[in-house]
């Protein structure tokens, strides 16, 4: 007979999860941060895979305050959004639009990411690990602020280059 499983377990495996997903999401921004044709946007990519990494950091110290060994699972649903990435990078990536398309392929990783800490947060907190839930938070604060900034990015000058089509200078 199989035995029940908790919310505890949903969290550890939540975070395995997660721990592969952030890990590709470093790898996700370097390379973003090179096909960037704005230097913002270049910048604002570099940036935030470094924090990534800090991310991943967290994550681990997550998985130690629980005990658990830090081990990574396939994300489906990241491993979808960077394949999207690719294929947008493939069909955009030397047009006016292709940094349009990195900004939406990365806003696309944040909100998946915010979702998912935002759920991690929540459950640390019902559990009563109050040390996790607080580094779940800070990851969770710097992904909202990450898409904030390429909302800002996308606004100030990226949409309006890749609608006028190269014909408006980019940031």
């Amino acid at each position: 007979m199989a035995t029940e499983k908790t919310l505890s377990d949903a969290f550890y495996e939540t975070l395995k999860d997660m721990y592969w997903a952030e890990k590709q999401a470093v790898k996700a921004c370097r390379k973003s941060a090179k096909a960037a044709k704005s230097p913002e946007l270049q910048k604002a990519f570099q940036a935030h895979g470094v924090e990534s990494e800090g991310h991943v950091e967290r994550l681990q110290q997550v998985f130690e305050i629980i005990g658990r060994p830090a081990r990574a699972k396939t994300c489906e649903a990241m491993q979808g959004i960077t394949a999207e990435m690719e294929e947008y990078l493939e069909d955009f990536g030397s047009t006016e639009a292709g940094d349009a398309v990195l900004i939406g392929c990365g806003q696309a990783v944040e909100h998946y990411e915010m979702a998912r800490y935002g759920l991690l947060k929540a459950w640390a907190t019902q559990l009563g690990i109050k040390d996790a839930a607080k580094l779940l938070d800070q990851t969770l604060q710097e992904e909202k602020k990450a898409d904030a900034l390429l909302s800002r990015i996308a606004e100030k000058s990226v949409n309006s280059s890749a609608m006028a089509g190269g014909k408006t200078k980019a940031a």
